[in-house]
């Protein structure tokens, strides 16, 4: 990847909004489809189970936050668009934001789709994937799903999906479309947490009871090849213990945290470790202490620098630590290649040494 590329890939870059619809029957969740410029639609070519890092001015202030994308890919080189999921939460800033504003012809501010959460089809392997997942963890999965059946035509997809409510379930129409198309290869299991259906399972949380039963008897992890799970913390947490504690290896286990993002601390500036920032082949020194996140420093100096969720979770910030040593604490949306390869996610990283240097433009 040339220079020009790289400096492109950690920028924001105007899509048109072309489609805006209701995502669930509640009314809480929106799916809103981008057209991409077609000088774009390159840089914008993603794999199933990617997000978009978005930014808006609301009240004066910028808000970034990231979204997965719910469609495959061959909508963006057929049609030159992509689509996301997203829910609207109480006092969410952003969300409220996209409730009001992201209306056809309105512009939306994204960098081009980035995440470790994905696979990607080979239509010469038969595989069986599986995922468990709750709430909007369903929108990279509905994209992985889709790709994964048209792809692969020996491959199978199982997803168990937790909600509350049926009515709060997102993409439920694109799901039983799934059924559909591929009934003998795509299977939906869904559990609701607050009430009863006729079919299906009874009221039941996605609990480790819930979780023993359901790899007890639907999904026995040596017949899976692929795992998936995304959600809340809990959940997700939940799922790889019990997966790990059946030997299930780390490395076919694809997760990935949905949470919404709080306020960054300030930053602090001074002290006595020195951090010299690297982007668009211009490097600029701030110095730091020890207690401050790496990105929350080298923000007051480089404000274009590349980030959006601020807790570790989507891996905007990526950067790779060529002088000095940091101290980075566990995160999914970096793997042990990564950090033993220098990696690093700027939000979460604190400097160890007295000099640290660290790279932007590296991918």
């Amino acid at each position: 990847m040339n220079r020009a590329t790289a400096a492109a890939r950690t920028r924001f870059h105007p899509l048109t909004v072309v489609d805006r619809d209701t995502a669930s029957a509640d009314g809480a969740s929106l799916a809103i489809t981008l057209r991409v410029p077609t000088p774009l639609r390159e840089l914008f070519s993603f794999t199933p189970g990617q997000h978009l890092a978005v930014r808006a001015t609301v009240d004066g202030a910028e808000v970034r936050r990231s979204y997965s994308l719910c469609s495959p890919p061959d909508e963006l080189t057929g049609r030159g668009t992509l689509r996301i999921g997203i829910r609207l939460l109480p006092g969410g800033v952003y969300s409220g934001h996209a409730a009001s504003a992201l209306v056809p012809g309105a512009t939306v501010h994204a960098m081009p789709p980035l995440g470790a959460f994905t696979t990607s089809p080979d239509p010469a392997r038969s595989r069986r994937y599986a995922a468990v997942v709750a709430g909007s963890g369903v929108t990279p999965v509905l994209a992985l799903a889709t790709a994964a059946l048209a792809a692969e035509p020996g491959s199978t997809f199982t997803a168990v999906l937790a909600n509350r409510t049926a009515d709060s379930t997102m993409f439920a129409e694109q799901l039983a479309d799934l059924k559909d198309r591929y009934p003998a290869r795509f299977a939906l299991t869904r559990l609701f947490s607050r009430e009863r259906l006729d079919v299906g399972l009874a009221a039941t949380h996605l609990d480790d009871a819930a979780l023993d039963g359901l790899l007890t008897t639907l999904l026995p992890p040596h017949q899976v090849d692929e795992w998936f799970t995304c959600g809340p913390a809990g959940v997700v947490d939940r799922v790889r213990r019990a997966l790990a504690g059946r030997g299930v290896p780390a490395e076919a286990v694809h997760a990935e945290l949905f949470h919404a993002a709080p306020a960054p601390p300030p930053a602090t500036t001074g002290g006595d470790r020195a951090l010299t920032v690297r982007l668009d082949g211009r490097s600029t020194r701030v110095d730091t202490d020890a207690g401050t996140a790496l990105l929350d420093a080298a923000l007051t100096a480089r404000p274009e620098l590349p980030y959006s969720c601020r807790t570790g979770v989507c891996g905007t910030c990526r950067v790779r630590v060529v002088e000095g040593e940091v101290r980075m604490p566990g995160s999914l949306a970096l793997d042990e290649r990564e950090r033993a390869a220098g990696y690093a996610l700027a939000c979460l990283a604190t400097p160890l040494s007295e000099r640290v240097t660290i790279d932007f433009d590296v991918v």
